[in-house]
């Protein structure tokens, strides 16, 4: 979740016009990198990208989101790009995603005319019919990837002359690429790493436009006058891509409508603020991996949480604590649906190929793979410099107890409504209670993944009650009440070990055991019920938090001179921990303070109503990978909280966003 491995990691502040509006990046410097939170994201459910504002494809992966990029000058500028726009011109006019899905669309103004650009990955009918697909675990759905990057581009007015430029550089830019055209003309051309690099993937590229091969370079010019067509399709698949613009055209519908057909399930409020609810649900959604029902922390690799820093993680794969918490953002919103594939996702993965239990990892390959040996890309300069790029994930095999806790807390708010725990998701369940209850005494790395010595964090064992408290009612609703008792009573036992030395002299819940330090992590300690909001360790939890661990009124996770993370450098107010703090600033009653700095943190968004995973407070920027899931599921409930309690003080009943009882 937070980060990889480390990794991850006063006042409340003002409204919306108090948002640093810096259009420069974070270093002094003239950067020759896009500010994060200028990309654009897309996704299928199988692969994802990012889109510059330029119109340059910076990041891409096939064929899943963990591949070796094909496109990587978010990383590197000479790492592999696929840009389409006007010649010589940088700076669109507007940029959009229609209303309901993941299509970007960029409008271009130059000194002859207007374009329009329409950015997706496609979707299609399901169409393994005559096979079973190789790749899909879970039951196939209506809608399936067609494995293809469709770009079309209309003139609207005038004139106007467009590039094309494909540069795809394959196994993160450590493989030569060779084009070859084979097409009946200029129509198609194949990229394909050289023979002698291995297995790599295969790229076609497929247009109306007359594609000229220079080098590593596919490109493409022509002038576009007003009524012009274009499309470009870039496909990696046996899959048939479009032909001619009416067949993109049709194509480009069928993929608004899925997106359209699922958003439309969810239950979304009247509320000026329903855009950033949208937007958060379809970027969760984005982040899933539909052939095994993982979710991804983020679709990115070393993005930096410190500017020229070292903090750079890969959040490629699922963390069972981001997806859990991923899955409160959706249920809030009644796209609950996603869970049984995730769930599905984690009893694979906590058996071995006899159907043996194995112990409850961290985190997983979205395949499900278990080993994610961590390694540096030393000849990538990096995010404007910030070094080391790494791939793979050395987390994976800490020891971190909220993991049994975060899991379960999901697990029954997705079972209780149906009052019927499946039988086939029991034994797994009581793995993990019985986890919880053998480990709850030692200590770990934290749910922030530190790198410093294991400690007795409080977080850690407020979640281990959590993981007893949640499987006593998950037993009672599957009839084992011998279980139901006797989880109950270790997690009284738990319960009154963090209140004995997780709370200092001042009533405030402290990081650990033995030390007054604050840790953002202990606002969960309302928002998991672990104590009800008027209890006054709560509320002065709270208030220390925000007046204490706060930077320009934004929330740390921690003070980095107090906590040892094993790791140097600073690092930017951590954005989950920032609308955390809104929804427990509403549960004790602060509403007006939570609904202030709600404000603040939705002007931080995008232009898109993207996050990263941390924002510089003096300049405004996105820090860390992006767009991050945690963020954004932090953000559905932040808001769905304030809501609610606008709502509730008409009718004087307050419902909390994610309905723990």
């Amino acid at each position: 979740m937070f980060g990889p491995a480390s990794p991850d990691g006063g006042d409340e502040g003002g409204a919306l016009d108090a948002v640093p509006q810096t259009t420069a990046g974070w270093a002094p410097h003239r950067s020759a990198f896009p500010p994060i939170d200028d990309y654009a994201f897309l996704s299928d459910c199988e692969t994802t990208c990012l889109i510059a504002r330029n119109g340059s494809v910076e990041w891409m992966c096939v064929p899943r989101p963990d591949s070796p990029s094909v496109f990587g000058a978010v990383l590197d500028r000479g790492a592999g790009h696929f840009r389409i726009g006007p010649y010589g011109q940088n700076v669109p006019a507007a940029r959009r995603y229609l209303p309901g899905g993941l299509i970007v669309e960029t409008t271009w103004q130059t000194e002859t005319g207007w374009l329009i650009v329409r950015d997706a990955l496609l979707m299609g009918p399901w169409h393994n019919t005559d096979e079973r697909s190789r790749t899909h675990k879970r039951a196939p759905s209506d809608w399936d990837a067609e494995h293809c990057l469709l770009r079309s581009v209309k003139c609207v007015s005038g004139t106007v002359e467009l590039e094309m430029s494909c540069e795809p550089a394959f196994d993160y830019h450590r493989k030569q690429t060779v084009w070859e055209y084979t097409g009946d003309v200029y129509e198609e051309a194949t990229a394909t790493a050289r023979p002698e690099d291995g297995d790599q993937p295969t790229l076609k590229l497929s247009t109306n436009l007359r594609i000229g091969i220079e080098g590593r370079e596919a490109r493409a010019r022509t002038r576009m006058s007003e009524g012009d067509n274009v499309f470009v399709a870039l496909s990696w698949s046996t899959l048939e891509p479009p032909r001619t613009f009416d067949d993109a055209a049709d194509k480009m519908w069928q993929t608004a409508e899925c997106w359209r057909q699922w958003i439309t399930i969810g239950r979304f409020p009247d509320h000026p603020w329903r855009g950033f609810l949208q937007r958060s649900a379809l970027t969760l959604k984005g982040l899933a991996y539909a052939p095994t029902g993982a979710l991804l922390a983020a679709s990115t690799t070393s993005l930096p949480e410190t500017p020229g820093g070292a903090r750079n993680w890969d959040y490629r794969y699922a963390w069972v604590r981001d997806s859990t918490f991923a899955l409160w953002g959706l249920y809030t919103l009644g796209l609950d649906r996603e869970a049984n594939d995730f769930f599905s996702f984690i009893s694979d993965v906590t058996g071995n190929a006899d159907g043996e239990p194995v112990p409850l990892q961290v985190m997983y390959g979205i395949g499900g793979e278990r080993t994610l040996e961590e390694e540096e890309l030393n000849h990538l300069s990096g995010y404007d410099g910030a070094s080391p790029v790494r791939v793979g994930n050395g987390a994976y095999n800490q020891r971190q107890h909220d993991i049994w806790g975060t899991m379960l807390d999901s697990v029954y708010l997705h079972v209780r409504s149906r009052e019927h725990v499946p039988e086939s998701l029991w034994p797994l369940l009581k793995r993990q209670v019985e986890e919880a209850k053998k480990h709850w005494r030692e200590p770990d790395r934290g749910i922030w993944e530190v790198r410093g010595e294991p400690q007795h964090f409080t977080s850690s064992k407020v979640m281990c009650w959590v993981a007893l408290d949640r499987g006593a009612k998950l037993a009672v609703l599957h009839g084992e009440r011998v279980y139901a008792e006797e989880w109950s009573a270790v997690a009284d036992e738990i319960k009154a070990d963090i209140l004995e030395h997780g709370v200092d002299d001042r009533g405030v819940f402290t990081q650990r055991y033995g030390d007054d330090s604050l840790d953002a992590s202990l606002l969960l300690v309302v928002l998991l019920r672990f104590l009800p909001a008027d209890d006054e360790r709560v509320r002065a939890t709270v208030l220390a938090i925000a007046d204490e661990l706060t930077q320009d009124g934004l929330v740390l996770r921690y003070r980095v001179d107090t906590t040892d993370d094993g790791l140097s450098g600073e690092e930017g107010t951590f954005t989950i921990c920032s609308f955390w703090l809104v929804s427990a600033l509403v549960e004790i009653g602060e509403l007006h303070r939570a609904k202030r700095l709600c404000e603040r943190l939705l002007g931080y968004a995008s232009p898109l109503k993207l996050y990263a995973e941390e924002i510089d407070t003096t300049t405004g920027r996105h820090l860390g990978n992006f767009p991050q899931a945690f963020t954004h599921l932090a953000l559905i409930n932040a808001v769905v909280h304030v809501i609610r309690a606008e709502e509730a003080a008409q009718s004087g009943q307050f419902q909390p966003a994610h309905g723990h009882s």
